[in-house]
């Protein structure tokens, strides 16, 4: 998974217009009564009303797979670009990493919700987050975008 990781950081396909194009929006309130809506609907059941995620999120079930985590501060959303979480919940962990048979119980939003939807739900999702916490996620936006090949 590191190594899918990387490569999501150093592949440059594309990469900046993404980043650019699937910016989040934590403080635009038509944004955020989309994405609260959204997240409700597709979310909650794995994530938590409160985005506590699911008990036990880093240990692999009896299913071998991960637990949905937290998406509130004590869990890892945060400490990934926007443009990276965009990727995930639209295409999956599996082709952002490269590893076809990687498994996760995450559903793929491809053809599920639109471009605008994953930014809205992951935009209120930002929104739950402390400032401090906001803050810290734009700051490595700011060098995720700074390491894109121009």
């Amino acid at each position: 998974m590191v190594a899918g990781i990387l490569y999501f950081f150093l592949s440059a396909g594309g990469r900046r217009e993404a980043a650019l194009t699937h910016t989040l929006r934590p403080d635009d309130p038509q944004v955020l009564q989309v994405g609260a809506r959204i997240y409700a609907q597709n979310c909650v059941a794995c994530h938590g009303t409160k985005g506590e995620g699911q008990p036990n999120w880093r240990d692999r079930g009896s299913d071998g797979l991960l637990p949905a985590p937290p998406h509130d501060p004590s869990g890892h959303t945060w400490h990934h670009p926007d443009a990276q979480l965009f990727a995930i919940t639209k295409h999956g962990l599996a082709k952002l990493i490269d590893q076809p048979d990687y498994r996760t119980a995450m559903p793929v939003y491809d053809g599920v919700l639109s471009d605008d939807e994953i930014v809205a739900v992951l935009s209120w999702i930002k929104a739950q987050w402390p400032l401090e916490v906001q803050q810290r996620h734009d700051e490595i936006n700011a060098q995720y975008r700074k390491s894109l090949p121009r």
